[in-house]
């Protein structure tokens, strides 16, 4: 009898660890400030295109089509130099960065895999995502 409880015990232990993780997705508290940065300068938002941030969860790797193939957007507010990826939880990311250079004007692109650790949950991480024509 004692057996049959340890067993069902480990189980239920295992069970209940295993549901409680979670993976990357917007019901965390941390938040991601990305500043795009084409040619070390800053790109500011403007009103007719924004920057805009489009995020893949779980991933590593740029998605085939990473303007539609995404879990989450953000876009930048006017004027300011970053956007603010809020309500993010632990886990890896693939950050997809949209913008308008104004010295061109260039449309400017860039991504990179970004991984939020447990010990970074609750923390406001400030993250430069370079781009490019």
């Amino acid at each position: 009898m004692k057996k049959i409880f340890r067993v069902f015990s480990a189980f239920i232990l295992f069970l209940s660890a295993f549901s409680s993780c979670k993976k990357a997705g917007t019901d965390g508290a941390t938040t991601v400030v990305v500043f795009a940065k084409h040619h070390g300068n800053t790109i500011k938002n403007h009103v007719t295109y924004p920057d805009s941030v489009f995020i893949k969860f779980n991933a590593t790797d740029l998605p085939s089509d990473p303007t539609h193939n995404y879990d989450a957007l953000y876009v930048g507010e006017v004027g300011e130099d970053h956007t603010h990826c809020i309500n993010l939880h632990t886990g890896k990311y693939y950050f997809y960065v949209t913008g308008m250079d104004s010295s061109g004007p260039y449309r400017v692109v860039g991504g990179m895999a970004i991984k939020i650790k447990y010990g970074d949950r609750k923390k406001e991480i400030d993250q430069d995502i370079a781009v490019t024509e």
